[in-house]
């Protein structure tokens, strides 16, 4: 019988996880998709959410509140940007609020900005993740822990059986 592993650097850690702002609205939840696996030590989850982790065992649960500096960060304010109207379809119904993905005309990177404020002829941007500023309440539970592959730790992640990513 090997000794009970506990999360560390380097195991593979089963989550149960359902998360909460302040006011609690569920805002994500494993039971969508089934529990997260990931590769403890190498920064796949947010910060504060794996610091807390440490130490625990098969079968622990545990309420993480994780303040925004440990999570996504603060609200940068220069992460607005104003945007003329015209560069979006006409089609599209803008709305405050509205998560957009784009892409970098120059690098073709994707990524995700949300429409904070809309004028006439222009519309003002949000880059900051959705949840910057925000304090997250986990509930979490760990169903399982194993030691990862040699493959694992030289990719730095876990590789999951049906390959989904959060």
């Amino acid at each position: 019988m090997s000794e009970a592993l506990k999360v560390k650097d380097g195991v593979v850690v089963t989550l149960d996880y359902t998360l909460r702002l302040d006011d609690g609205e569920v805002i994500d939840s494993s039971t969508d998709e089934g529990p997260l696996e990931y590769l403890h030590g190498y920064g796949q989850i947010i910060p504060g959410l794996e610091k807390a982790l440490v130490g625990l065992g098969v079968g622990d649960r545990k309420t993480v509140v994780v303040p925004p500096d440990e999570a996504y960060g603060d609200v940068d304010m220069d992460a607005f940007e104003i945007v003329p109207r015209s560069m979006f379809p006409d089609d599209l119904e803008l709305e405050e609020g509205l998560e957009l993905s784009l892409r970098d005309v120059e690098t073709d990177e994707p990524f995700d900005a949300t429409i904070a404020e809309i004028r006439e002829t222009e519309v003002m941007l949000d880059f900051n993740h959705p949840l910057a500023g925000e304090t997250l309440h986990f509930e979490v539970h760990i169903p399982a822990i194993r030691a990862a592959t040699a493959e694992e730790l030289a990719h730095g992640h876990a590789h999951g059986g049906d390959g989904h990513h959060h």
